[in-house]
């Protein structure tokens, strides 16, 4: 079969099922992206420009679609050229959020089109409006409606729509769902799993920390008010009090992927060390930074306790990862990752915004172990059963893009 894959960031979601398509051998498969630095053996990076982004002083209402319609023109005219170069894909996959598969039925107007829908900006129920410590404006309604400009067209332009959570189903409007199926990208389940030996040296102690030690683990891609950062800074003087011994390991940039900004110079992290000053013992809490995957591996399976905080938003990868190694998980109480873990079966659940709920919740789980044994292999069951890309997410995924093609030219597991 011949693979168009549309992203700009590649792989993006498709970090498992493009590499194991090329591994298969048999098909011929490009990436279209904005990115030029990743390369995936068995596929053809093609690489485009957006033809056109807004200005500093668009307006703001107009700002996501202009952008989308820049972005979506480049991806066009680049399909455009691997078509003349002579490549038609059998099927193209991709992300709708950026506008990148707009366009794509004017180089392949006969070519089926699967697209990922991630995320409808709505006023309630996700991150706007939902920490009083930000509340939303009176302008949100009109910007959430705007931003979703490009989900309402983009669900016109592709054949057919996957979400990979039910809670992303439910964000869409209900004319979106016959149109959409329900599966997850999936998690590696098979590369994933406890480590009792697992260890990782740090500088600072001069030693390294094994599954012997209290540790407590945070991981965000960006440590921000999203993924509640705020909160889990705030947990640390009731933690430190009730646990010397713990050390808290931090994982994440210090940028803002989703939401505003911290004014202050230091972004979030120098904001909440402000705030909270001395009261935290400083060197037992280790900002670690972006870590290489096999490090942040080895991480999770050391963990003692491993804290995910978000507001309800898109679920993150690491909390599936951190449950697949079997990971005792304290993690916040809202819908998306209710969809996730069943308080007290796979985990344990905590209203975001109590640090001291959370601080004793970490506290218990590090003081009774024993008590909380039950979560980690249960955690694993669980992925294995809704969330394991080989298992469960591959043959829906291919059983979708097989109805798409002729019998033919489709893919066999």
């Amino acid at each position: 079969m011949k693979i168009l894959f549309v992203h700009q960031n590649m792989p993006g979601q498709y970090r498992e099922l493009a590499p194991w398509l090329a591994a298969q051998g048999g098909h011929e498969i490009v990436f279209l992206t904005q990115r030029n630095d990743v390369h995936l053996p068995g596929i053809k990076t093609a690489t485009y420009k957006p033809f056109h982004s807004p200005d500093k002083d668009a307006f703001g209402l107009s700002r996501d679609w202009e952008a989308a319609a820049g972005a979506g023109l480049g991806a066009a005219l680049a399909a455009r050229q691997l078509r003349d170069a002579g490549f038609t894909p059998d099927i193209i996959i991709g992300h709708t959020g950026w506008g990148e598969l707009l366009y794509m039925k004017d180089p392949y107007p006969d070519v089926p089109i699967i697209g990922f829908f991630e995320y409808f900006y709505r006023t309630s129920g996700g991150l706007v409006g939902f920490d009083p410590e930000n509340p939303a404006n009176d302008q949100a309604y009109f910007f959430a409606e705007s931003r979703n400009a490009v989900p309402y067209v983009s669900i016109e332009q592709v054949d057919l729509g996957h979400v990979p959570t039910a809670w992303q189903r439910d964000r869409f409007p209900a004319s979106f769902h016959d149109r959409m199926y329900l599966c997850h990208d999936g998690i590696r389940a098979d590369r994933l799993g406890p480590d009792p030996k697992a260890s990782i040296g740090l500088g600072r102690l001069g030693r390294a920390l094994t599954g012997e030690d209290e540790v407590v683990t945070y991981i965000a891609r960006n440590m921000e008010r999203a993924r509640g950062f705020h909160i889990m800074m705030r947990a640390l003087p009731r933690l430190q009090a009730q646990r010397p011994n713990a050390r808290v390991l931090m994982i994440g940039g210090n940028d803002t992927s989703y939401g505003a900004e911290s004014k202050h110079p230091g972004g979030l992290r120098g904001e909440m060390e402000e705030e909270l000053g001395d009261s935290v013992d400083w060197s037992r809490v280790h900002f670690l930074g972006k870590v290489p995957y096999p490090d942040l591996c080895r991480i999770i399976q050391l963990s003692s306790c491993h804290i995910y905080l978000t507001m309800p938003f898109v679920l993150s990868w690491s909390l599936l990862e951190a449950m697949a190694m079997q990971a005792t998980v304290v993690g916040a109480d809202v819908a998306p990752v209710r969809e996730a873990i069943s308080h007290g079966e796979t985990g344990l659940l905590v209203d975001f915004f109590s640090p001291e709920k959370l601080a004793d919740q970490v506290a218990d789980v590090l003081a009774n172990p024993g008590d909380y044994a039950h979560l980690g292999p249960n955690a694993r069951a669980h992925v294995l059963e809704k969330y394991d890309f080989l298992s469960r997410c591959l043959p829906e995924h291919i059983a979708r893009i097989n109805s798409l093609v002729p019998q033919a030219r489709r893919i066999q597991i």
